[in-house]
């Protein structure tokens, strides 16, 4: 395998169209990804994700711009000649093959030697620790389990790029948030390149080294899932990633450090500029665990303190979440850590409550 480039692109769309007649599926989008990166396109149904995942793939011809691998464009070849490799939601094992054979399918149509075949099948199955389970049939098998024999046959092609569907969109709650970590190391330690379609955030957030927000075929904020959950670029990011609380009004003070927005709450400080026009309109994002909450006044606290009372009370668990319904009527969300088994808090409905946070923890939004 030859040595990988962290700073190099590898993987690259340039101004990449798709229509299906008068709708737009996929707008002009430039991506630009890292040799041995997985890379993740995340974004509610219906916003282009898969059909631009198919144009990778070959499934679908753009109508207009490039795929380059490489440096090379891909855009016009057929699937087979792409050295690219998907792996469906539904699996697509073959349910009349054992699990040795269905690895061994596609090297089989290529013609390979009985002797690789043996050897690779044998290096996949020890990849992803389905040994013993050769000889089983895939209904004999966990869902987890089939899921890793997709990924096996995936892989036994040693594809330049792996492409990933909703690649565990098929397990329940508990099996996918263990899967999604064997899915990692797995990847990691072949080194393949992947890109990913899914609409589960935390998915996204756990598996990707970087995300793409896609909404109405645009990529609205490629980053980290730390870029992108901390510093959204836009209300839609915000909304998407993770819980928030909005809070609309007019700038007030714009400084190069610092700015604050006078709201129906009250006035907002927040612990960066914006470069703005005093009473244009925005709006700040700022995430429910980064909200303090508490029945008496802090006495060091002088700017971004409010009042409320309490409507809504849940219990997660690790976390409480406290919904409070601001002076002006906003219901603000509220989340505070269960860090002793004992100690639950001793808020309860309709306490009177100020809550309060940080100038760091609010982000302006301008859209």
């Amino acid at each position: 395998m030859a040595e990988k480039d962290p700073k190099k692109s590898y993987l690259v769309t340039e101004k990449l169209v798709k229509r299906f007649d008068e709708a737009l599926a996929v707008d002009e989008v430039n991506l630009s990804i890292k040799q041995g990166e997985i890379f993740a396109l995340l974004g509610s149904s219906g916003c282009g994700k898969s059909t631009l995942l198919r144009m990778l793939a070959g499934f679908e011809k753009p109508t207009s711009g490039r795929i380059l691998l490489a440096g090379q464009d891909v855009a016009s070849l057929a699937p087979y000649e792409r050295p690219f490799n998907m792996m469906f939601q539904s699996y697509a094992l073959f349910p009349h093959l054992d699990i040795w054979e269905n690895i061994a399918f596609g090297l089989k149509r290529e013609g390979l030697p009985k002797a690789d075949i043996k050897q690779r099948v044998g290096e996949m199955l020890d990849l992803v620790q389905l040994g013993p389970y050769a000889k089983r049939k895939p209904h004999q098998l966990s869902g987890g389990q089939q899921q890793r024999v997709a990924l096996a046959r995936s892989l036994a092609k040693k594809p330049k790029v792996l492409l990933l569907d909703e690649p565990l969109g098929a397990l329940d709650k508990k099996l996918r948030e263990q899967t999604q970590f064997e899915l990692v190391n797995i990847i990691e330690k072949v080194g393949v390149t992947c890109v990913m379609v899914t609409h589960d955030q935390e998915e996204a957030m756990t598996m990707a080294g970087r995300i793409a927000v896609m909404s109405k075929g645009r990529v609205l904020q490629v980053g980290s899932p730390e870029e992108v959950y901390e510093h959204p670029a836009n209300r839609f990011v915000a909304d998407f990633i993770g819980n928030v609380n909005m809070f609309d009004g007019k700038l007030s003070v714009d400084e190069p450090d610092r700015c604050a927005v006078q709201t129906k709450i009250g006035e907002i400080h927040v612990g960066h500029g914006v470069s703005g026009a005093l009473n244009m309109p925005v709006s700040i994002a700022v995430r429910p665990e980064k909200i303090e909450i508490s029945t008496t006044r802090p006495a060091d606290i002088d700017h971004n303190i409010f009042t409320g009372r309490v409507k809504e009370i849940a219990y997660f668990g690790s976390y409480n979440t406290f919904i409070v319904q601001a002076s002006d009527g906003n219901r603000v969300k509220i989340t505070e850590a269960n860090t002793s088994r004992h100690d639950l808090s001793h808020i309860t409905w309709e306490d009177e409550v100020f809550f309060w946070w940080g100038d760091r923890a609010g982000v302006v939004l301008r859209d």
